[in-house]
């Protein structure tokens, strides 16, 4: 079945068009500077060829016209028509409490994410922009949406709730929801095929850390707690949003410089994290260049980033009591081998024993990164969020 991934964000459409029959990716690519003049679609082949092709002024709709016209260019394309595309998955990011798995998307479902766009206000308008554009050029194509919250439902309201009163929970849906959820299941469900186990006794600590990054508590399969929460901007120092922090500073901070709301939002969501204590750059490689050669804020930042990926990984541990497997995912869990290595070297009072030699050959690849009398492995795992966005949407399709 030939599945078409899409990605729609405020100013982005990305795609990967997948076979799933063997998994392979045969086209993929984005529409970016959507709604500016100078828009344009890159995308790559299956063999590796690339190319731009300017677009000037679009919006959602023609991003998407872009993409499928790409897609069937007698040129380079892959596809001869648009009836080689057997169904569209949607990564949406925000299902609330309403979607605990993926579901084919019907206007009741689709009243149902518009219902979550005060959770997600920049994220659900243009998922739902992206399923009324294919809606119009594909009408008779099943779209499925994939939720980013919705692995993490199975989370206990112990894990889920805030210690705020009662009343905002129940009247404004305020609690915890955590995101990267098709991330955090692929990369569980993966490492455990890797090793030969079975998910269902396992206890495993996932990492996706990136440029956002989040990491989950998974017993047996499930979701038990997820550092981010109601938004992305709970739990780890990430690339510029500011992670866990008193709240009472946001208030000091808002009474003393005048702050408003939005003043706020744009400091923790975009001039916090690695830009902001190092006022460098948001970029692990920059930060880990500048700690070459020596510059002590970076070597803080740096710090500081290790040290809540540790803090995280030792307090799931702890509630499930215990943990079987480490895995780190994303762009810098995969590729930072120096992170790595320092987030485990401590964990050594737990069981934990790191190869350090073949860590710091291991990038982007599948691999066990620890010794074999480790009490726990640890392993990278490339994530691959679309490739279970387009399983999902098979399995959901083929029961039509």
């Amino acid at each position: 079945m030939k599945i078409l991934v899409l990605n729609c964000g405020s100013s982005s459409v990305k795609y990967k068009l997948i076979d799933t029959a063997d998994h392979q990716t045969l086209a993929e690519g984005g529409v970016e500077k959507i709604g500016l003049p100078d828009g344009f679609l890159k995308y790559k082949l299956s063999d590796g060829s690339k190319g731009i092709t300017e677009l000037g002024l679009v919006d959602h709709k023609g991003a998407v016209e872009a993409i499928l016209n790409n897609l069937t260019d007698p040129e380079v394309g892959c596809i001869k028509s648009y009836d080689e595309i057997d169904a569209v998955g949607h990564r949406v990011v925000h299902g609330g409490e309403k979607f605990n798995k993926s579901v084919l998307i019907t206007d009741e479902v689709m009243d149902k994410v518009k219902e979550c766009y005060p959770l997600a206000p920049l994220h659900n308008p243009a998922n739902v922009t992206g399923i009324e554009a294919i809606s119009a050029i594909l009408p008779n194509v099943p779209q499925v949406g994939v939720f980013d919250t919705a692995f993490h439902q199975t989370m206990p309201a112990k894990s889920y709730m805030y210690a705020l009163p009662y009343k905002f929970y129940k009247e404004d849906g305020v609690r915890r929801y955590g995101f990267h959820g098709t991330s955090h299941r692929y990369v569980s469900q993966r490492v455990c095929e890797f090793l030969g186990v079975d998910i269902k006794d396992q206890k495993i600590v996932t990492c996706h850390i990136g440029n956002g990054g989040s990491i989950t508590a998974v017993d047996g399969g499930k979701s038990v707690d997820t550092s981010m929460g109601l938004t992305p901007t709970e739990g780890l120092m990430m690339g510029t949003r500011v992670g866990d922090v008193d709240p009472g500073a946001i208030t000091y901070l808002m009474k003393k410089h005048n702050y408003t709301a939005d003043d706020i939002q744009r400091i923790i969501n975009k001039e916090s994290g690695m830009i902001g204590v190092s006022e460098i750059s948001s970029d692990m490689r920059e930060i880990e260049a500048a700690v070459n050669a020596g510059n002590e804020r970076a070597i803080m930042a740096l710090d500081m980033y290790e040290q809540r990926i540790l803090k995280y990984i030792g307090a799931y541990a702890a509630e499930m009591g215990g943990v079987d497997i480490i895995v780190f995912t994303g762009g810098v869990g995969e590729n930072q081998t120096g992170v790595r290595a320092n987030v485990c070297r401590p964990l050594k009072f737990m069981g934990v024993e790191v190869n350090e030699e073949l860590n710091a050959t291991i990038r982007g690849k599948e691999a066990i990164i620890s010794t074999p009398d480790s009490r726990v492995k640890v392993c990278v795992i490339p994530t691959d969020e679309e490739l279970m966005i387009a399983q999902d949407t098979e399995s959901i399709v083929s029961q039509l």
